[in-house]
């Protein structure tokens, strides 16, 4: 099958688009594969598309000249990002960098906007992400300050699933605990320790480079009563 026919479960909005406009998708859309490790955008680059994971897992991050980086979100197969720096036709304000090999998807900033022009349903879709996204942020910052090494992982976990960024993702995602780490913001050791407590405690099940979720509303209220 070839990669772009997965659109229609690797991108929520295309279903809701009239014929015309999916087929000026499938012929705009460019897929590219990533390794692991890879810079997808550079920060202060010029938005010129807005991107989609077809495959893989990829991190949103910021540094400073001294090396420090900070993970701002992880985004698995079937997120789209990308989208604030399209509509305010900027520099991206961010890295995007893959965590294992990844393909993703590029759909042009004209594209972009003509689908905005022409599609009501796609605005809505477009303002609920966007929504979610705030939402998303503003719990992570809350959460980097004031939790517990375990909580943080309990949240990074949550995020991943997300069903109104990430819909139709099921219960389980390919995932490694170094990957973890990373999203985190903790050691691999640090993140093996929260993820043997949270399955101990009934929310998830660790697989060999995966994890089973048991209960996604646990895990996004997770240490909402602790404190570092």
């Amino acid at each position: 099958m070839h990669v772009l026919d997965a659109l229609p479960e690797r991108a929520a909005w295309f279903g809701l688009l009239a014929p015309e406009l999916q087929e000026r998708v499938r012929r705009d859309t460019l897929v590219t594969l990533y390794e692991a490790g890879a810079i997808i955008e550079r920060k202060g680059e010029r938005a010129t598309a807005w991107l989609g994971v077809m495959s893989g897992l990829i991190k949103v991050s910021v540094g400073n000249p001294d090396g420090k980086i900070a993970s701002l979100t992880g985004v698995p197969a079937g997120g789209w990002i990308g989208e604030g720096s399209l509509l305010k036709d900027e520099e991206r304000k961010y890295d995007v960098v893959a965590l294992r090999a990844s393909q993703v998807a590029r759909l042009p900033a004209r594209t972009f906007n003509d689908l905005l022009d022409q599609s009501i349903a796609f605005n809505r879709y477009l303002l609920h992400q966007l929504n979610e996204r705030v939402a998303q942020f503003i719990g992570k910052a809350e959460y980097d300050r004031l939790s517990t090494p375990d909580a943080r992982v309990a949240r990074c976990l949550a995020e991943l699933f997300n069903p109104l960024l990430y819909p139709g993702k099921g219960l389980r995602l390919d995932i490694t605990q170094e990957e973890i780490g990373y999203l985190a913001r903790v050691s691999r050791q640090r993140a093996n320790q929260a993820l043997r407590q949270l399955e101990s405690e009934g929310l998830l099940l660790i697989e060999y480079g995966a994890v089973q979720v048991l209960d996604l509303d646990a895990l996004k209220h997770y240490g909402d009563i602790q404190t570092a």
